[in-house]
């Protein structure tokens, strides 16, 4: 249980500085003034309607069969009302007299703050991520059970304190300006128009391209957060129980071709499961479903998105750009909608952001994420791709690696068609700006390994390896014998381990007992490592510049993850 709380508080810290707090943060800022108890009122609110629409909104609105997207048109109504109020006195008063008769309070325009944070609430959809895509998945299959009403808590109040330090910020600033008190009348009236204009643009969807251009500068950070050991395997417990097949596990993996994420080669990863469970279809025949008969022999991209999901929107041009210049080649795109809120369940909703966002390619409507579970998938967007024979060959999780999945589907259409002539490669510029250069959280054990160059270790034997010739950026490498168990590895005789990466410090989990050498530009750092597994500082490099580690590990040493800092 304390693992799911310092899950969501990080998590939903991140998201509360991420680009996709800005359509709201002008509500909070412009509605946090006036009471001092206002700012308090606002968050409040904020955090406890986005927190239980999140979980709780789908399973009530089924029961009572109402319309999924009833509750982001209420939370625009709210906003209006109040603006209305912010801007007219009088009709301020009018809004407020329902509550100050359930309070015994005497009427006060200024302290309908917890109004105001309800009703954002409502209309807050924050970046997608490992932590809602949990949440999502246990609203929407109706498996609320404490875990999930605790981290869905937990990561709405991490979303509030910071909203809340800024709110009131703004509040102190305007007590103690002489200038901004003395139009005080003027600021309720401009924060109202803003409420407004704030409504009216989240109502029509105005806000996506200001999100779209700004960069996803806390990608980097939610990744850390999100995707280590620790949270990946208790998200994993919570939304599939205990211990998952993490996606599609592999049937055999080539000698030169691990079968991890973002993977730079094909690999084997296991047949693909069905497309299954999809409440309806766009973009198809009569919105008719595909016929599997119809896959057979062709190259086939799965794209799971949601439409409100920012990342999800800066990756579709060059889904819908693959699709257009490869379909006469054989490739076939199918858009999986794996709905993150409520109001993303309803397929006239999706329809109209599907055509506004340019995707031409058929969509599934996987309202009960009956085909994210058979992929068990966790991520928003991910990309699964499977070959002619319907085994998946590659599968990448977020934005970006464009040019590496590209030249992927090159190679299995050319593999399915021999001799066929493909059209040029697509030009559609990748705008995301790396918001850091320093390396990511790295796996060991295989149930999460990634980003490995040479052999990939042997599930639950002890091999011995051999360092591959070149070592890539951001990648690790084995020499020595080493056993490779699901969370981690245990070093054997002359076990050592290189990699590559750029940070100024380098963390390694390691369990066991024994001494651990490291060697990074000259430099030899060593440590002992005894008792239960926890965080060791190995070495430290220079954050401007790509540096090399070669760790060496006394027999019965178990190394689990590597961190940065």
């Amino acid at each position: 249980m304390l693992v799911l709380i310092g899950i969501g508080l990080l998590a939903g810290l991140v998201t509360s500085i991420s680009p996709c707090v800005l359509p709201v943060l002008p509500v909070v800022l412009a509605a946090g003034s006036g009471g001092r108890r206002r700012p308090f009122g606002v968050v409040a609110g904020l955090v406890i309607s986005f927190s239980a629409s999140t979980l709780l909104g789908s399973v009530v609105l089924d029961a009572l069969g109402l319309p999924e997207d009833l509750l982001r048109d209420a939370g625009i109504a709210v906003l209006v009302l109040v603006g209305l109020g912010m801007v007219w006195t009088r009709f301020g008063e009018l809004v407020e007299r329902p509550f100050a008769r359930l309070t015994g309070r005497a009427v006060d325009p200024d302290g309908n703050g917890l109004v105001v944070g309800l009703g954002a609430g409502l209309l807050f959809v924050p970046c997608a991520g490992p932590v809602l895509a949990t949440i999502a998945v246990l609203g929407a299959t109706h498996r609320v059970g404490p875990d999930a009403v605790v981290l869905t808590a937990a990561f709405g109040v991490g979303v509030g304190v910071p909203l809340l330090v800024l709110a009131l910020a703004g509040d102190a600033l305007l007590r103690r300006t002489r200038v901004l008190r003395e139009r005080a009348r003027a600021l309720r009236v401009t924060g109202g128009v803003i409420m407004i204009v704030v409504a009216a643009a989240l109502g029509l969807n105005l806000t996506d391209g200001l999100q779209q251009l700004v960069p996803g500068y806390t990608t980097a950070l939610q990744t850390t957060v999100e995707t280590n050991q620790a949270a990946t395997q208790r998200l994993d417990d919570l939304a599939t129980g205990p211990d998952p097949t993490v996606p599609p596990a592999p049937a055999t993996a080539g000698p030169a071709a691990p079968c991890v994420e973002g993977a730079s080669a094909l690999a084997d990863c296991g047949p693909a499961p069905a497309v299954t469970g999809i409440d309806a279809w766009l973009n198809t025949p009569g919105d008719q479903p595909l016929d599997p008969a119809s896959l057979r022999g062709k190259v086939v991209l799965i794209d799971f998105w949601t439409y409100s999901c920012i990342n999800c929107q800066r990756a579709l041009p060059h889904v819908e750009a693959w699709s257009r210049a490869y379909a006469d080649a054989g490739l076939v795109v199918i858009g999986v909608h794996s709905p993150e809120f409520a109001f993303e369940h309803v397929p006239g909703n999706v329809a109209a952001q599907a055509a506004a966002l340019g995707v031409s390619y058929p969509v599934a409507i996987d309202n009960h994420f009956a085909t994210w579970n058979a992929f068990h998938n966790r991520f928003w967007p991910a990309e699964y791709l499977v070959d002619a024979t319907g085994t998946v060959r590659h599968y990448n999780f977020g934005e970006g690696a464009y040019d590496t999945t590209e030249q992927l589907i090159r190679q299995l259409l050319s593999a399915a068609h021999p001799g066929l002539v493909l059209p040029a490669a697509t030009d559609v510029i990748d705008t995301r700006v790396p918001s850091f250069t320093q390396t990511a959280e790295t796996y060991l054990g295989y149930r999460y390994t990634q980003r490995i160059s040479g052999p990939v270790p042997v599930r639950d034997r002890t091999r011995t390896y051999r360092f591959p010739a070149v070592l890539d950026p951001d990648t690790f490498a084995l020499a020595g014998t080493w056993r490779a168990g699901a969370q981690s590895l245990t070093a054997g005789a002359d076990a050592r381990l290189e990699l590559s990466f750029q940070a100024g410090t380098v963390f390694v989990v390691l369990g066991g007992s024994g001494t651990v050498t490291t060697v990074v530009d000259g430099v030899t750092t060593t440590v002992q490592v005894s008792g239960p597994p926890t965080l060791y500082t190995v070495a430290r490099g220079d954050p401007d510049r790509r540096s090399t580690l070669v760790l060496t590990a006394a027999a019965g040493v178990q190394a689990y993850d590597i961190t940065f800092g």
